[in-house]
C-alpha cells in the first residue's frame, strides 16, 4: 500500500527501525522487532505487496530522478507522484461507475480545467506524468469521448494539453534509457511522452480504442450506424469499452457472428475424452454459444452453439461440474465451475430460448449415435426455402461436378489423398465432428497437411464460422438471390466484366453452370453488402469457394470474409489491405532486419504484396497450391497469411539482397511462385497450373508448398493473434491519417490554382475547415443537412459545411467579422457560395471567399459585398428575438439558409445528378464528369455588366453594411463622410435620369436629406434611411448598376484604402487554432 510521504518529526524515531535495502535516493526499513520474537507486526501491507512496490519504484522511478538538477525537485516529484498512486489505488478499488463520489470530484476538475461543451464525455481518468522535453510533470491523464487531456499544476507551473483522437496518427507503447515503460502519442507531428502509469496496459487499450473508435465514428460512419451505444457517444463507458474489446476478441478468436457479445467468463475443466484428462481453461458464455479454450500449451478449443444443445446438467458431488448434452450423443463435462448451479439454471433458460429460435432446424434431424456432418441439419431447412424460391442454385461443389474421382483409377497421389482422408475420419472418431468438435494441435497440423478435397467445404464453413451464419439465417441466399435477380447497377456490370476472368482455364468456369454460379453468389452478396458492392479480387477468391463449396456455402464464406476475417478489404480505398500491409512490414523489420536494411524503401514491401492479402496468394500461385494456402486462412486466419508471407520473403532472401532494384526483386519473386507445386494434389493436370510451366523454368528449385507452409509455422508460428490485433489497431491509425493527408494535398492542389493564398495558408485553413466540420461530429450528431464523410466521392466533395459551421468559421477569419450585422454577412456570404443550394459549402467554395477577403482587389472586394446584397444571396432577415440584437440562433440561420432553395423533388434530383454525376445514377456517369470538368475550365470570368441592378431597399442595407464595417477605424470618421458623399451622388444621378425618362417624377425628398447630411456622420444618413423608408416606396421604384456605385466610389481615396489596406491573415489563421474549441465552451 501507498502511504502520504510525511517528514518524521520524532526524535531518535530512526533508532526504531532497520535498514533492509536502500540505493542513491529511497531506503527500504522494517520496524525493530517485525519478525522477530515478540516483535510486532505491519498493518495493512505484507513483505510481497512491499517487495512489489520497492521494485516498482526502482524499475520506474529511479532512472528518472537522474534528469533532476536540484533534491528539492526530486522531493516534490516523488510526492506528486505518491498522492498520485494513492489516488489511483483508490479508484482502482472500486468499478469507476461505482464510485460515483471519486468520479464527480474527477468531473468537476475536468470541466474546470479544459471547459470542454458539457456533452464531451469524461471516460476515466488517470494518474501519471507527462515529459515536456527532458523533465516529467506530474499530472492527471483525462481520457473524454473525442479528446486525449492532460493537466499539471506544479511549482507555480500549469501545464494543459488537448489532443483529438481523430488527430492521432501513432499511439504505442515504447521504452528508451530513461523511460521503462511509457505510452507515446503522434498528433500532427508532434510527439508526445505518458509514463509511470500504475496499470500501464490498461490505460494503452483503453486509449487504442477510444481513438479507433473516434476515427471509425468519423471516417467510417457506416460502421457504426447500426450500433446505438456507439452511435451515441454519451452512452460510452469505460466498462462498456472494456466489454466490447472482450467480446470482439472473443468472436474473432472462435470466428463467431459479430452480433455475439461475451456475457459471462468462468474458469474450470474440461474432460478431454480422448486425452484422459482434465484441461485448465476458460469457459466464455454469449447469447447463443459456450466456448472453451485452453489456458495451456495444447491449443484445445472447443465451440457449442446452442442450438445443438439438448440438455444440461449438473453433478451431485464435490466436483462442481456442468454437462451439457449435444446432437450426436456428445457430451462436455467442465468441472470446477465457481458457482455453477446459477450457471446450470442460466444456461438452461437460454437454451430455451435457443431452442425455440431454431425449433424448425433442430427438430428436423434425429439423433444417431454416429458422428454426424454438421451442415446436414442446416441444409433441410435451406433446400426447401432454395426449391420454392429458386431452382437455379447448385446445391454441389463445382469440383465434384467437374472432377469426379475416379475409384477405379489408383495412382500415388489419389492413395495419398486416400490417406489423409482417413487422418481426418481418425481425428473425427477422437475428437468429434461437426460445428463441436474438440480442435487440437493435431487438428492443426493436419490442416497443415492440406485438407482433403471431398473435406474441403466442410471444413472451410466450420474453421470460418460461416456455417453458423448459415444456420442462423436458413433460405436466406435463395431470397437475396431471387430479389437481386435482374437489378443492374455499377456493380452489376463490373461483376459480368470480370465474370471470364475468374479462373478462366479451369473447366467450371468455362461452362454456364460455373459462370452463372459466380454470377448469382456475387451479384447477392452485392445486394446484402451495397456499402462493398463489388471489389476486384472478390471474383478470384469467390470462384476458389465454389471449386469445393456448394453455392450457399460458397456464399456465406465469402460474407466471412469479407466482413468478419478480412474487415475493410473490399471497399474503395482497401483500408484493410492497406492496414495489413503495415502490420506485414513491421514483422518484416523485426524478423527480418537484414532485408530491411537492403530496401531503401519499404513501400516495395507493400506493392509487391498486395494481392498476396487481397486474393490470399490464389492470384500468385497455383491453383493446386492456393487451396492450401486458403485452407491455413481458415484455420488461422490472417495470421497464416502473414506468416506465410515471412517464409516467401525469408527463403528468397539472399535473391533479394543481390536484387538491386524493384524490378529484380518482383522477377525473382515471380520465378519463385511459378515453381512453387502441389506434389499430392490430385487434381487433373489439364487443371493444375504449376505442372504447365515451361521447360525453361522446370531448371529452376521447385519447392513444395505443404513444406513451405510448414516452415512458416516453425518459423513465425510464434506470431500471436493478440499482437496482430494490437498491430492492426496501431497501423490503422496511420493508415487512416496518411489517407487524409493525400486527400489534402489532392485538395490543396486543385484550390492552389485559383487562389492567391499560399500552400502554408490553404493548409492552415483546411485544418481548421475540417476541424470545424469534426467538432459538429462530436456535439450534433444529427444535424439535418450535415453529411458524415464519404470517400467515394471527389476529393473537394468528400469534406462540406453547413451555415452553422460555416458562421462559426465566418467569425473566426473574415477581417468583416467584427461588423454589427456578422451573422447576416455570414449568412448571405453563404447563400452566395451555395451555388447548387444544397445548403452545404466545400472547401474551394470557402477558400475563395477568404481569398477575396484578403487578397482581392478593391473591384472584386466590392463585387463580393454588391452581390452579398442582391438574391439569390440576399434575403431579408427578421429578427425574432429583438433583444439579442443582429446575433441569429442556430435555428433562424438554418431556416434563413434555405430559403428560396426548395424545388420540385423531380428538379432536383435532376439538378443533384447534373452537379454530382456520381450521386444522381447508380453507376459513374464518365460523360458527365468531363462535361463538367469542361465547363469549370472554359468558365470566364463574371462581367461586372452582367451584374443584376440593386433595387432601394437592397441599396439602404448596402449602405447600412458599409457604416457597419467601418465602424472602429481609426479612419472612421472619414469613411463615413466619404460614404455619405457617395450615396448623395448616387441618388443625384439617379434622380437626374429618372427626370430624363418620367419629368413629373421627383426625388427632392430623399435626395435633399441626404445632401442636407453633408455625410458628417452615420446616424444622420442611416437614421433616415431607416426611419423614412415610406418617402421611398411612395415614388416609382429605382435602382443602381454596379457600374455606378463601383465609379462612385473609386472617387474617395479613404474608400479605397480601407478596401485595399494589406490584413495579416497568418495572424488570424493562429488565433482561429487556439480560440476555435474555446469557441465552443462552456459559457
Amino acid at each position: 500500500m501507498w502511504l502520504k510521504p510525511e517528514e518524521v518529526l520524532l526524535k531518535n524515531a530512526l533508532k526504531l527501525w532497520l535498514m533492509e535495502r536502500s540505493n542513491d535516493y529511497f531506503v527500504l526499513q522494517r520496524r525493530r522487532g517485525y519478525r522477530e520474537e515478540g516483535g510486532g507486526g505491519l498493518t495493512g501491507a505484507n513483505r510481497e505487496e512491499i517487495t512489489k512496490h520497492w521494485e516498482w519504484l526502482e524499475q520506474n522511478i529511479m532512472k528518472t530522478l537522474s534528469v533532476f538538477d536540484s533534491n528539492e525537485d526530486i522531493t516534490n516529484f516523488v510526492q506528486g507522484k505518491i498522492r498520485g498512486l494513492i489516488a489511483e489505488e483508490g479508484k482502482h478499488s472500486f468499478a469507476k461507475e461505482d464510485d460515483p463520489e471519486k468520479f464527480r470530484e474527477a468531473l468537476l476538475k475536468f470541466e474546470k480545467c479544459f471547459g470542454l461543451p458539457e456533452q464531451e464525455k469524461l471516460v476515466t481518468y488517470y494518474s501519471c506524468s507527462y515529459w515536456k522535453g527532458r523533465v516529467p510533470c506530474q499530472g492527471w491523464l483525462y481520457l473524454s469521448t473525442n479528446f486525449l487531456s492532460f493537466y499539471s499544476f506544479l511549482l507555480g507551473s500549469e501545464i494543459k494539453l488537448i489532443i483529438s483522437w481523430d488527430a492521432v496518427s501513432k499511439l504505442e507503447k515504447t521504452s528508451n534509457v530513461i523511460l521503462t515503460e511509457s505510452i507515446h502519442v503522434c498528433s500532427q507531428g508532434e510527439n508526445h511522452y505518458f509514463s509511470m502509469f500504475l496499470h500501464i496496459n490498461q490505460t494503452y487499450l483503453l486509449m487504442e480504442q477510444l481513438a479507433n473508435y473516434a476515427i471509425k465514428r468519423i471516417f467510417d460512419k457506416e460502421t457504426f450506424d447500426n450500433d446505438p451505444i456507439l452511435d451515441d457517444p454519451l452512452q460510452i463507458t469505460k466498462r462498456g469499452l472494456e466489454n466490447r474489446a472482450h467480446s470482439e476478441q472473443f468472436n474473432a478468436f472462435f470466428r463467431l457472428p459479430k452480433e455475439e457479445t461475451l456475457k459471462e467468463v468462468h474458469e474450470c475443466f474440461l474432460w478431454v475424452p480422448f486425452s484422459h484428462f482434465n484441461t485448465h481453461g476458460k469457459m466464455c458464455i454469449s447469447e447463443n454459444y459456450i466456448c472453451f479454450a485452453s489456458q495451456d500449451g495444447n491449443l484445445c478449443s472447443v465451440i457449442i452453439p446452442l442450438r445443438e444443445v439438448l440438455a444440461i446438467d449438473k453433478t451431485n458431488d464435490s466436483s462442481k461440474s456442468v454437462i451439457i448434452s449435444i446432437k450426436g450423443k456428445t457430451a462436455f463435462r467442465f468441472s470446477e465451475v465457481k458457482e455453477f448451479e446459477q450457471l446450470v439454471a442460466k444456461l438452461r433458460l437460454k437454451c430455451g430460448a435457443a431452442s425455440t429460435q431454431y425449433h424448425d432446424i433442430s427438430t428436423e434431424v434425429p439423433i444417431s449415435s454416429e458422428s454426424v456432418d454438421p451442415s446436414d441439419d442446416i441444409e433441410v431447412q435451406s433446400l426447401i426455402c432454395q426449391k420454392e424460391c429458386s431452382k437455379t442454385v447448385n446445391t454441389e461443389a463445382l469440383m465434384t461436378v467437374f472432377h469426379p474421382q475416379d475409384l477405379e483409377t489408383l495412382n500415388s497421389k489419389t492413395l495419398k489423398e486416400k490417406m489423409k482422408e482417413q487422418s481426418w475420419n481418425i481425428l473425427f472418431t477422437e475428437c468429434g465432428r461437426g460445428v463441436s468438435m474438440f480442435r487440437t494441435k493435431k487438428t492443426q497440423d493436419l490442416v497443415v497437411r492440406g485438407i482433403p478435397e471431398t473435406l474441403r467445404g466442410e471444413l472451410w464453413m466450420l474453421f470460418s464460422g460461416a456455417v453458423n451464419d448459415m444456420a442462423a439465417n436458413p433460405g436466406y441466399y435463395a431470397e437475396v438471390v431471387e430479389q437481386s435477380l435482374g437489378t443492374c447497377n455499377l456493380a452489376t456490370e463490373e461483376i459480368e466484366r470480370d465474370l471470364r476472368r475468374s479462373l478462366p482455364e479451369h473447366p467450371a468456369f468455362q461452362s454456364d453452370t460455373g459462370i452463372s454460379a459466380l454470377r448469382r453468389v456475387l451479384t447477392a452478396y452485392a445486394f446484402r453488402n451495397p456499402k462493398i458492392g463489388y471489389c476486384q479480387a472478390m471474383n478470384i477468391l469467390t470462384s476458389v469457394l465454389l471449386l469445393y463449396a456448394k453455392e450457399e456455402e460458397a456464399f456465406w464464406l465469402l460474407v466471412a470474409v469479407c466482413e468478419r476475417m478480412l474487415p475493410d478489404y473490399f471497399n474503395r480505398r482497401i483500408i484493410g489491405a492497406l492496414v495489413d500491409q503495415a502490420v506485414f512490414e513491421e514483422l518484416i523489420r523485426d524478423h527480418l532486419p537484414q532485408l530491411t536494411e537492403h530496401m531503401t524503401d519499404m513501400t516495395f514491401f507493400s506493392s509487391v504484396s498486395l494481392s498476396w492479402f487481397l486474393t490470399l496468394f490464389i492470384s500468385v500461385l497455383p491453383i493446386e497450391s492456393a487451396v492450401n494456402v486458403v485452407d491455413c486462412f481458415f484455420y488461422d486466419g490472417i495470421k497464416a497469411i502473414l506468416q506465410l508471407g515471412l517464409a516467401i520473403l525469408d527463403y528468397n532472401l539472399d535473391k533479394l539482397l543481390e536484387c538491386k532494384d524493384d524490378a529484380e526483386a518482383v522477377t525473382a519473386l515471380n520465378r519463385f511462385f511459378d515453381n512453387v507445386t502441389n506434389k499430392d494434389s490430385p487434381l487433373p493436370s489439364s487443371v493444375q497450373q504449376g505442372s504447365n510451366v515451361s521447360d525453361e523454368k522446370s531448371s529452376h528449385i521447385r519447392v513444395d508448398i505443404t513444406d513451405l507452409i510448414r516452415e512458416s509455422n516453425e518459423k513465425y508460428g510464434n506470431i500471436r493473434c493478440e499482437d496482430i490485433y494490437s498491430m492492426r489497431c496501431r497501423n490503422r491509425l496511420y493508415v487512416i491519417q496518411t489517407l487524409e493527408e493525400t486527400t489534402k494535398q489532392n485538395v490543396l492542389r486543385v484550390v492552389s490554382q485559383d487562389v492567391k493564398l499560399s500552400l502554408h495558408e490553404l493548409d492552415e485553413l483546411y485544418v481548421i475547415f475540417k476541424r470545424e466540420l469534426f467538432f459538429s461530429y462530436y456535439w450534433c450528431l444529427r444535424a439535418p443537412v450535415l453529411k458524415h464523410h464519404d470517400p467515394s466521392l471527389p476529393y473537394l466533395e468528400q469534406y462540406q459545411i453547413d451555415c452553422q459551421q460555416f458562421r462559426v468559421l465566418y467569425h473566426l477569419l473574415s477581417p468583416w467579422a467584427h461588423s454589427a450585422n456578422r451573422d447576416s454577412l455570414a449568412l448571405w456570404t453563404f447563400r452566395l457560395l451555395d451555388e447548387n443550394s444544397d445548403c452545404l459549402i466545400n472547401f474551394k467554395e470557402f477558400s475563395s471567399a477568404i481569398d477575396i477577403m484578403y487578397n482581392g482587389s478593391f473591384t472584386e472586394k466590392l463585387k463580393v459585398l454588391f452581390k452579398l446584397h442582391i438574391p439569390p444571396a440576399y434575403t431579408e432577415v427578421k429578427y425574432k428575438d429583438p433583444s439579442k440584437g443582429d446575433e441569429l440562433s442556430k435555428e433562424e440561420l438554418l431556416y434563413f439558409s434555405q430559403l428560396h432553395v426548395s424545388k420540385p423533388a423531380k428538379e432536383k434530383e435532376a439538378e443533384s445528378a447534373k452537379n454530382s454525376p456520381e450521386k444522381g445514377k447508380e453507376k459513374v456517369d464518365i460523360q458527365a464528369y468531363l462535361s463538367q470538368w469542361q465547363d469549370e475550365l472554359l468558365k470566364k470570368e463574371e462581367n461586372i455588366k452582367d451584374l443584376p441592378r440593386m433595387n432601394q431597399s437592397q441599396f439602404i442595407q448596402f449602405s447600412k453594411t458599409l457604416y457597419n464595417l467601418f465602424h472602429g477605424d481609426p479612419e472612421e470618421e472619414l469613411l463615413y463622410q466619404a460614404i455619405a458623399v457617395v450615396t448623395s451622388l448616387l441618388l443625384r444621378m439617379e434622380e437626374v435620369g429618372r427626370k430624363l425618362h418620367n419629368p413629373a417624377s421627383s426625388t427632392e425628398g430623399l435626395s435633399g436629406a441626404v445632401c442636407a447630411s453633408g455625410g458628417p456622420s452615420e446616424g444622420q444618413t442611416e437614421s433616415h434611411l431607416e426611419k423614412d423608408p415610406s418617402s421611398l416606396r411612395e415614388e416609382p421604384q429605382w435602382s443602381f448598376a454596379f457600374e455606378q456605385i463601383l465609379a462612385s466610389l473609386l472617387n474617395e481615396p479613404a474608400l479605397v484604402k480601407f478596401f485595399e489596406k494589406p490584413i495579416d491573415l497568418k495572424a488570424k489563421l493562429e488565433n482561429a487554432k487556439t480560440s476555435q474549441l474555446s469557441s465552443r465552451t462552456r459559457k
